[in-house]
């Protein structure tokens, strides 16, 4: 995670499965917006990260990578201050494509953020 996107915001991996991603980031100076709340887009981070890591682990990484494809972004609630915790599940596991749900909790179990995720999963460069 050094010199990464994961190190700048704060965000940490609690558990990685083939079925399930936990990931936990500070809502902090790093993730919010000038109004002082959480920042879509460090939510989009988190989910994507969430995501991308799943499908890592879904996947042969010797010989080949993942790259996002789309995703999408639905912020229902605002977070001031404290940690939000992304909870990611596949919905999809192919051989070139697969669609990750993440849903993003706070620490009362509030959801502020669901998300969808669509990846590619591209061979390697020999």
């Amino acid at each position: 995670m050094e010199n990464t996107l994961m190190e700048a915001l704060g965000m940490e991996i609690v558990s990685v499965e083939k079925d399930r991603v936990v990931m936990t980031m500070p809502v902090d100076h790093r993730t919010r917006q000038p109004a002082q709340y959480l920042h879509g887009g460090a939510s989009a981070a988190l989910a994507e990260t969430a995501a991308s890591i799943g499908a890592v682990a879904n996947i042969d990484s010797t010989r080949e990578t993942i790259f996002g494809i789309e995703i999408n972004a639905n912020h229902i609630k605002s977070k001031a201050a404290g940690t939000v915790t992304a909870k990611a599940t596949p919905i999809h596991i192919g051989r070139r494509t697969m669609v990750w749900q993440i849903n993003i909790i706070d620490e009362n179990d509030q959801l502020i953020c669901v998300s969808r995720c669509t990846l590619g999963v591209v061979a390697k460069e020999k």
